[in-house]
């Protein structure tokens, strides 16, 4: 039960945020009491806690996932998009309430869990490098922080929805024009045949803007 109460707190505050979520409406898709929930957990603050560390580990084995059989340039590509994809699918009063009511509990897991993303991430630049894929002059901490900013400005504000683009549209003209900025022409080469190659595919659900995808979030309530 534990379990089902993580994952069903975890989706309802990733669609509607953490402040006004009681710990009834959390667990309302269960059809459970609170009694229930405060078995396992003292305090929303503790649920939130775990959900989030919940969150993040499951995105961890996604990072892993997508590590196993890619050449270090296509695999940098699928973790940004993906990346676009999962901040298009959250709403922005999830990241607001996470900073502004529970600063010190954001800071702790972008400091226990973050680094360990940061480590992986940037073994990719400089297996990139070696593989001659990523251009030899660039600092891969650096690179890193860069892609991460455009990240929150892109998933995390509503500063690039007055352009009403979908998920897909906003990655091909942001973080993909920066990862094509340090790539070798090897490597420009080789991203060309995969996002060729994905654009062939049909995926329907990366043409909706993430004010669409909010509003469906809303109506669902």
């Amino acid at each position: 039960m534990k379990e089902k109460i993580l994952q069903t707190s975890l989706e309802q505050f990733l669609k509607f945020g953490i402040r006004k979520m009681s710990i009834q409406k959390l667990v309302s898709p269960l059809g459970i009491s609170t009694k229930t929930v405060y078995k396992y957990f003292k305090n929303k603050e503790e649920l939130l806690k775990e959900v989030l560390n919940l969150h993040y580990n499951q995105q961890y084995q996604l990072l892993e996932k997508l590590s196993e059989n890619q050449n270090a340039v296509t695999l940098f590509y699928d973790i940004w998009h993906q990346a676009v994809l999962r901040e298009f699918g959250i709403n922005n009063i999830f990241f607001r309430d996470l900073h502004y009511y529970y600063p010190e509990l954001e800071q702790k897991i972008e400091t226990e869990i973050g680094d360990k993303f940061w480590k992986k991430i940037q073994q990719i630049i400089l297996k990139g490098m070696q593989q001659g894929f990523f251009r030899q002059e660039i600092h891969p901490p650096v690179t890193l922080e860069g892609i991460a900013v455009l990240l929150e400005k892109v998933g995390r504000s509503e500063q690039f929805q007055k352009f009403n683009q979908s998920s897909e549209e906003i990655f091909f003209h942001t973080i993909l024009v920066y990862i094509r900025g340090f790539c070798t022409p090897k490597g420009l080469e080789e991203l060309d045949k995969h996002t060729e190659k994905l654009s062939q595919l049909n995926q329907p659900g990366l043409r909706k803007t993430k004010k669409e995808i909010q509003n469906n979030n809303s109506l669902s309530n």
